[in-house]
């Protein structure tokens, strides 16, 4: 497809040569267990309270979320069955803080999924401090040919990319390479948004806190029908904004990925190489890599699947996503992503700062629809923000650091707690929501909060839930 000479032609993200650019001036410990009684009852009778009214679904009108439109409405985060009933299974209180309980117990629900043949393949990985108390595959990395998940098998990460994106620029900015306060436009000339103003403010900050003031999720329906990147950003001026730069959230991968025209700009190197230098290599993430040729040369790869009548059956990967590499084109494998989920909770302050780390989990503008697209997220989670490239919820009074990703045939979700260092992360193969379900079992169990079955694991086997509802990802 021929291109405008005007376009903007900043391929940073693509394994392409690049335009000219200007270049920018540098300008614990174990939990202590919960003692004050008092917190504790109240804490677990909200939760008791807010189970019953977690199948609700309000309508939800807010300032802060972007309006829908034409140019939006496409791939999910994440995945929510309505066909999955949150089932009480005890109101009593459990013993809190206790991690390896905690992974015990979510093993033995992995065994339950895997008896039932409830999804293609699933890696999980439990992490509490530095310390990885579960570390499992599940299923099948391709299941006509019969080859297993293991710890090595890579996924594609979909939205979990954009805490890589941030991360990179959080050092950079560090490096004095630019600020977060640097405009987009001082940097990439031929970027234009409809409206003169807001071209010239947007900044590296709302980029990647998701405050770019367009509807969510634009032009993903054309990254899906496999667009090029750089005529995507081109026609960004022909899309009418919905607030002020900086006003509102409207979840995005597009403009997301301008943060890899940033990044080349200001180092004159691909964005994807500046990532695996100041990220993969030093985390020792030695199966993580961008790109679907990366992916399908990869020596263990979950190929993607859909439930055929006569089991999971894989098919052939969409290239889509990848042309955003920032927001979207992520693989690695779950042992990959235990070391992530280790420095991003503070265990390798030679590779992410406290500091770094302080800014990148640092909420920039409220979310509120987030904290009702799920049953339990409207039981438990009762405030909810974007950072840079993740999400910050309220959980059960507990500060939980977040973000979950889709692609056609792939999920993944990340989740800890940074007060007390307990985080985990699952990646999958299949159009399933389940598990979904079991990372709040997860948190739940380490809170010590009254036992709910999220995933629906007691209900009847069901792989392939007869409704499913696709329900985050054009907002996320």
């Amino acid at each position: 497809m021929a291109l405008r000479p005007h376009a903007l032609l900043i391929l940073a993200t693509l394994s392409l040569a690049p335009v000219a650019v200007i270049a920018a001036t540098p300008t614990s410990n174990d939990a202590t267990k919960k003692t004050a009684t008092a917190a504790s009852t109240r804490k677990q009778a909200a939760a008791k309270n807010s189970i019953a009214a977690s199948t609700a679904k309000p309508a939800i009108k807010s300032k802060a979320a972007a309006k829908r439109a034409p140019v939006g409405e496409a791939a999910a985060e994440e995945a929510e069955s309505e066909d999955i009933t949150p089932i009480v299974k005890g109101e009593a209180a459990r013993s809190a803080g206790d991690a390896n309980t905690s992974a015990a117990e979510l093993d033995r629900l992995l065994d339950k999924v895997e008896e039932g043949d409830r999804i293609a393949g699933l890696a999980v990985a439990v992490v509490k401090d530095d310390k990885v108390l579960l570390q499992r595959g599940v299923g099948y990395a391709d299941a006509k040919a019969g080859l297993k998940v293991t710890p090595d098998t890579v996924f594609r990460l979909a939205s979990l990319s954009k805490a890589f994106a941030s991360a990179t620029a959080a050092i950079l900015v560090d490096d004095g390479a630019f600020s977060w306060d640097t405009t987009v436009a001082s940097l990439v000339p031929a970027f234009e948004l409809i409206d003169a103003d807001a071209s010239s403010k947007l900044t590296v900050r709302d980029v990647l806190s998701q405050r770019v003031g367009l509807p969510h999720n634009t032009y993903d329906r054309m990254i899906e029908a496999n667009e090029p990147y750089p005529l995507l950003v081109d026609r960004l001026k022909e899309v009418p904004m919905t607030c002020d730069v900086g006003e509102c959230y409207g979840y995005q991968n597009v403009t997301y990925s301008l943060i890899g025209d940033v990044i080349y700009a200001t180092t004159g190197d691909f964005f994807s190489h500046q990532v695996e230098k100041r990220l993969f290599r030093p985390l020792g993430m030695t199966t993580a890599s961008y790109g679907r040729e990366a992916l399908e040369s990869s020596v263990s790869w979950a190929r993607p699947h859909v439930h055929g009548r006569g089991g999971w059956v894989p098919f052939e990967n969409r290239e889509g996503y990848y042309h955003v590499a920032p927001a979207a084109g992520v693989n690695a494998s779950i042992k990959d992503m235990t070391a992530w989920l280790i420095a991003q909770m503070g265990g390798r302050p030679d590779v992410l700062s406290a500091a770094e780390l302080e800014t990148l989990h640092t909420p920039q503008i409220d979310t509120p629809h987030e904290r009702r697209v799920a049953p339990w997220r409207r039981a438990r989670v009762s405030d909810s923000q974007y950072a840079l490239g993740w999400r910050v919820f309220d959980y059960a009074g507990e500060t939980l650091v977040f973000h979950a990703g889709y692609v056609k045939g792939y999920h993944s979700m990340i989740a800890f707690f940074p007060k007390t260092r307990f985080g985990t992360v699952m990646l999958w193969n299949c159009e399933t929501a389940l598990p979904s379900g079991l990372l709040p079992m997860l948190l739940d169990r380490y809170l010590g909060l009254p036992e709910v079955d999220w995933a629906g694991l007691d209900a009847p086997a069901t792989p392939v839930p007869k409704r499913a509802r696709v329900v985050a990802g054009r907002k996320h």
